[in-house]
């Protein structure tokens, strides 16, 4: 099964002979550079087309719009702990100008046999004309790749430059040089055929490094990127623009409506049918917005685009209206500062009135920018309007009627709903916050204090409660959008303090067995998931799936923790951090119910547990940050009406077709 990558994400590679595809739709350079482990990369340690080979590793002998890269990883030399791979555009030959300009490169890593093991779409592209896509690296003694997608506007010397190259111009001039094709290996309308076959052309969204969420003060999380940018138009074209910037044009709108999106998937298929067509719009007013206004290959995965184009949307509108503020702040007090630096405007009124010219200046800016981004916020609650009440489950609040009509699943979902996204300049329009499936990290319920308001108002137990009941309610949406039999459940609960929380779980008999108590029933559950992760990634490795035990339950596994970390030893918080890193890569997940603070006695052991986790809060919090501007986004979880019975109703219908599957 392939691996769909999105970026920061890794995967374990079961082979050493390795090749590397590229499907660009236009001429790139292929090129490779190995590290040691300290990330240097030394001068013949690159293969480009002017010397496209070193031991184990090979590249395309020119620039053409579909690369290989050959690799054998038991032949590179010893010191090498990591292989980048990195494409560039050519600087001759009338190639597009930028990454940004043509569709987004996808990039298939292959193993001996022709299986394809993990894939890439390079989305997200803008000004860049020389990208790092991939990165294999030995960790602990076996090889993993990892989605980069870093890219460079400076071109092939900026991106080796940043690699520590001494004479990365030159290197860069040399290789551009050699790797000049001989012929164009497509006409243009070929190119925009293309366009239409699966890979679509992305729009601007800057290419920024994934860095290591911690919670630290501030936004201590960074939410993954979505499908590509929206690429959509809010009000005028180019979106809103503060008088600091400068307007850019959207890329020319399809025949499908003014929405763009690449999604990382079924890149070799036929094409996805069009969107909805909108109704069309009175002379004056814009078009009346539709649910499932996007690209994609079924209506769950055109509501996704949708959502992350409206979470663009307002991160970038946000953006526009904040710079136009602090443009009309600074050039108050530029001319505030020019007015009253002549001694002679002091005196009389000159001074009151450039003080009075300077402050309409700015209330006239400011109100100008304010209207655009009511404007565009009036436009996305409309869309919000109609969006919300066609979601489905899996995507949708629990107050949705889709809950009320909910029937298991036969498929899994493309993305779960975590919670609701807003900003302090439009606290009523909510944004869906979603995360694919599988989980590729675990997740975290603060239930500390952790300094929002809301968090403040609360006593200790109280927090604990919400947080504790946080947890079940993910718990119950996960096992309600997987099919019967492929979600199972595990709790440790130490002292059984949860018993109220976990309710629903254990009366409904979703869980896999009852809550782990005490420091041996800790072990016991531990011990039985680290078995589980290390038969697993041995198989793997092995390429020996077959060979796993007939009684391994197969199905996802999602470990409940309460209370961390009472009942925990030295041996049971090294399983947890093993689990936490290597669980999701094989189908084991967890999700901690715990305050850091009482893990202060561990120290910095715990910190890469905490930062391998996804943190939400039981209550209002504003510690989530966006990748385009990064805005603090305030987090508001999904809450069980009070009195509502759907919760439950939900469960038991999971219990009932689980009993029917395995008769």
């Amino acid at each position: 099964m392939t691996a769909e990558l999105v970026r920061g994400q890794n995967h374990p590679l079961p082979d050493t002979c390795l090749e590397i595809r590229v499907s660009a739709g236009h001429p790139v350079v292929a090129c490779t550079t190995c590290a040691d482990e300290r990330g240097t990369v030394r001068d013949e340690w690159i293969a480009h087309p002017g010397a496209p080979t070193l031991p184990g590793v090979e590249v395309s002998p020119q620039a053409t719009e579909a690369p290989r890269f050959t690799i054998d990883l038991a032949a590179v030399p010893v010191a090498v702990h990591q292989v980048n791979v990195l494409l560039a555009l050519p600087e001759t030959g009338g190639g597009p100008a930028h990454f940004g300009a043509t569709a987004a490169p996808f990039v298939a890593v292959v193993g001996r046999d022709g299986t394809e093991l993990a894939s890439f779409t390079i989305t997200g592209l803008d000004a860049e004309t020389a990208l790092v896509a991939v990165e294999l690296y030995r960790r602990q003694g076996a090889w993993k790749v990892r989605a980069v997608g870093q890219g460079y506007a400076g071109g092939l010397a900026e991106l080796l430059a940043d690699q520590g190259l001494p004479k990365a111009r030159e290197t860069a001039a040399g290789i551009q040089q050699t790797a000049a094709p001989r012929a164009p290996r497509a006409e243009p309308a070929q190119l925009r055929t293309r366009g239409a076959d699966g890979v679509f052309t992305t729009p601007s969204t800057p290419t920024m490094p994934r860095p290591d969420p911690s919670p630290t003060a501030g936004p201590d999380v960074t939410l993954p990127d979505g499908p590509s940018g929206s690429g959509r138009q809010l009000g005028a074209p180019g979106g809103p623009v503060g008088p600091q910037q400068t307007p850019t044009p959207d890329p020319a709108p399809g025949p499908g409506g003014p929405i763009d999106y690449a999604h990382p998937r079924r890149q070799s298929a036929a094409p996805p049918p069009p969107p909805p067509a909108a109704p069309p719009a009175q002379p004056g007013r814009p078009a009346q917005p539709v649910a499932g206004d996007a690209t994609g290959w079924s209506m769950e995965e055109r509501l996704y685009n949708q959502i992350w184009g409206m979470f663009e949307d307002l991160a970038r509108s946000a953006a526009a209206y904040r710079s136009a503020v602090d443009f009309a702040e600074s050039r108050m007090d530029k001319e505030l500062d020019t007015a009253l630096s002549d001694p002679r405007s002091r005196i009389g009124g000159a001074g009151d009135a450039a003080r009075e010219a300077a402050r309409a200046r700015y209330e006239q800016l400011t109100d100008q920018a304010r209207q655009v981004l009511d404007r565009d916020l009036a436009q996305l609650a409309a869309e919000s309007d109609v969006v919300e009440p066609a979601l489905p489950p899996a995507f949708a609040r629990w107050d949705n009627p889709a809950w009320h009509a909910y029937r298991v699943p036969m498929e899994i979902p493309m993305a779960l709903r975590l919670g609701d996204l807003h900003l302090p300049e439009s606290p009523d329009l909510r944004i869906p916050l979603l995360v694919r499936l599988p989980l590729e990290r675990g997740l975290w319920v603060d239930s500390g204090r952790s300094g929002s308001d809301a968090a403040m108002e609360l006593d200790e137990a109280q927090l604990r409660k919400l947080a504790l009941d946080s947890a079940v309610a993910h718990a119950a949406r996960l096992l309600a959008v997987y099919p019967p039999g492929e979600f199972t459940v595990h709790v440790i609960d130490p002292a059984g303090t949860a018993a109220a929380s976990l309710a629903p779980l254990v009366d409904s008999g979703t869980l896999a067995g009852p809550p782990a108590a005490g420091a041996q029933g800790v072990s016991a559950v531990l011990a039985k998931l680290t078995q589980r992760v290390d038969l697993v990634t041995m198989a793997v490795r092995g390429g020996a799936a077959d060979s796993l035990p007939p009684d391994l339950d197969t199905a996802e596994q999602l470990l409940i923790v309460n209370d961390f970390p009472h009942g925990f030893d030295d041996r049971a918080v090294t399983q947890l951090r093993y689990l936490a890193d290597e669980g999701p890569a094989v189908g084991v997940h967890l999700l901690m119910v715990a305050d850091r603070e009482d893990a202060s006695a561990y120290g910095p052991v715990l910190d890469p547990l905490w930062r391998s986790l996804l943190r939400i809060t039981p209550v209002p919090d504003d510690h989530l940050s966006d990748p385009w501007v990064g805005h603090a986004w305030t987090y508001e979880p999904l809450l069980v009406p009070p009195g509502s019975g759907v919760l439950r109703q939900v469960l038991d219908q999971v219990t009932e077709a689980r009993r029917s599957w395995r008769r």
